[in-house]
């Protein structure tokens, strides 16, 4: 049997904030993204329950999959009419294919499985050929209209802290964003980069114990927390001006700048730095496949694929710093560390009449013992 109290969204990114393991998420979520059911996985639900369809056939996300290896139920397709008439808060049973709201018996619950999942997945990547073709043609359409928004000259917000010939850490709530942040803690230890969380990458800053200095993005799923902590916000704005973001930060009693242009949060976090003379660019969790930018939503990739052409010499993935900064005890550290101690030992031993004969004593005894 499964029981918990009801949270529902349906905006997951929304929801995952408040749920706890005695909780039962009800989303409205179709073709389920792998950031989301990461961050559903690590709050410890008791299930999910999917009023949409975790994976339409579209193209193969990989949300479901990772809820199922985390030993997390999902139940699928519910439909609006169940999502409307669920409360927050109310108790959820699924026992014996019957799902109960508050002790009354509602419907039959459609538990995706680990066979129809393989199956679903298997099905949605036959697709992926034409959803590649399409991807590709509207990426290069919009280039061609967005080209010279992006590669024109702009009109960059003031920035709070000097980023010219500093390191510059973009944190961006992608794949494996906090898993890379581990990773390259020695780095961010010894270089203190300018640290710029887009959106909910800023939280994960705060999390690892370090102040973000910019949050960047819409304003819709950083924490009131990290926004009050941070030293600067930029929100970001629609070509034509129009911030919908700067609503919730007035309503915050903060203040903040505005960056008016195309494209996504992390394509102007990025601009920001490269603008700024940033010497180097380090991002964490940021989108560069087909299938993540599918996820979120977007048709094509073209003012990313602009943004990278633009920065992308001064750009490199959290991973590449990873391996460069891993620690690797070697043998030859060792016996370097250890010559190095006994040489001021050594000398003092030389140095020291009494240490001398203390010595010439334990020599004695033991030769001795041995019968020498």
């Amino acid at each position: 049997m499964v029981r918990g109290y009801a949270k529902k969204d349906k905006r997951t990114k929304n929801l995952v904030g408040r749920l706890t393991s005695t909780d039962i998420a009800v989303i409205y979520h179709r073709d389920l993204d792998e950031v989301a059911a990461v961050h559903l996985a690590e709050s410890k639900v008791k299930a999910v329950i999917n009023c949409d369809r975790s994976i339409s056939g579209k193209f193969p996300n990989q949300g479901p999959r990772i809820l199922y290896e985390a030993g997390i139920p999902l139940y699928d397709d519910m439909g609006l009419d169940f999502f409307e008439q669920v409360k927050e808060n109310d108790v959820i049973e699924i026992a014996d294919d019957i799902l109960l709201i508050n002790g009354k018996p509602l419907c039959r619950p459609q538990l995706l499985t680990g066979e129809e999942i393989k199956h679903l997945m298997e099905k949605a990547s036959e697709n992926i050929w034409d959803v590649l073709h399409s991807f590709v043609n509207n990426t290069l359409d919009y280039a061609e209209r967005e080209k010279d928004l992006i590669l024109s000259p702009i009109r960059l917000p003031p920035v709070n802290i000097d980023i010219k010939s500093r390191h510059v850490l973009v944190v961006i709530r992608g794949k494996n964003y906090k898993e890379d942040l581990r990773a390259i803690r020695p780095y961010i230890e010894e270089v203190k980069p300018v640290m710029i969380g887009v959106d909910g990458g800023a939280d994960a800053i705060l999390e690892f114990g370090w102040k973000p200095d910019i949050v960047v993005g819409d304003m819709d799923s950083v924490s009131n927390n990290t926004l009050v902590k941070c030293r600067q916000i930029i929100v970001h704005a629609y070509p034509d001006g129009r911030a919908p973001g700067l609503e919730r930060i007035t309503k915050l009693n903060l203040t903040a700048d505005v960056f008016a242009y195309p494209g996504t949060s992390e394509d102007i976090a990025l601009i920001l730095a490269y603008e700024h003379k940033a010497e180097l660019i380090v991002a964490v969790g940021s989108h560069t496949s087909m299938i993540d930018f599918l996820e979120k939503g977007r048709k094509g990739m073209a003012s990313t694929f602009l943004v990278r052409m633009k920065v992308g010499y001064k750009v490199i993935d959290a991973k590449g710093v990873s391996e460069l900064y891993r620690n690797r005890l070697k043998l030859s550290y060792l016996a370097s560390l250890f010559a190095a101690a006994l040489f001021p030992i050594a000398m003092v031993v030389r140095l020291s009449p009494l240490i001398r004969e203390w010595y010439r004593l334990i020599a004695l005894r033991l030769k001795i013992l041995i019968g020498l």
